[in-house]
């Protein structure tokens, strides 16, 4: 009998637990625009490409007439600072930070001369 009163506590007990509320922090999701250096569809395809594949990145759409990124992140994986070093890694200006020369330089004519892409 005893074992049977412990077994019904101990499943109380687990019943307890697993019917309590989840205290699991959500991710903060912000959304931010920054003004680019791209030029062209490869530049887009390039920086939309890096970013959709970066951790915390949920989405991202680069306009290529207003040059506008904008990125939709989790606060919790990364931040705007963090955003904006990816764009400046591939090449590009992003904001008031300047693009990596190095990066720059190994882009292809197109995408650091406007109008010089061969899909436009």
């Amino acid at each position: 009998m005893k074992q049977i009163i412990g077994l019904f506590a101990l499943f109380t007990l687990a019943s307890s637990f697993t019917s309590m509320p989840q205290f699991k922090k959500e991710a903060s999701i912000k959304t931010i625009s920054i003004l680019t250096s791209a030029v062209c569809e490869d530049c887009k395809e390039r920086i939309e490409k890096e970013l959709n594949y970066t951790k915390g990145v949920v989405y991202s759409e680069l306009d290529i007439d207003s040059k506008i990124v904008t990125v939709k992140f989790k606060t919790s994986v990364i931040s705007e600072q963090g955003i904006i070093d990816v764009i400046n890694n591939l090449g590009y200006d992003a904001g008031e930070s300047k693009r990596n020369e190095e990066a720059f330089n190994k882009l292809p004519k197109c995408c650091k001369s406007p109008g010089h892409c061969s899909r436009d």
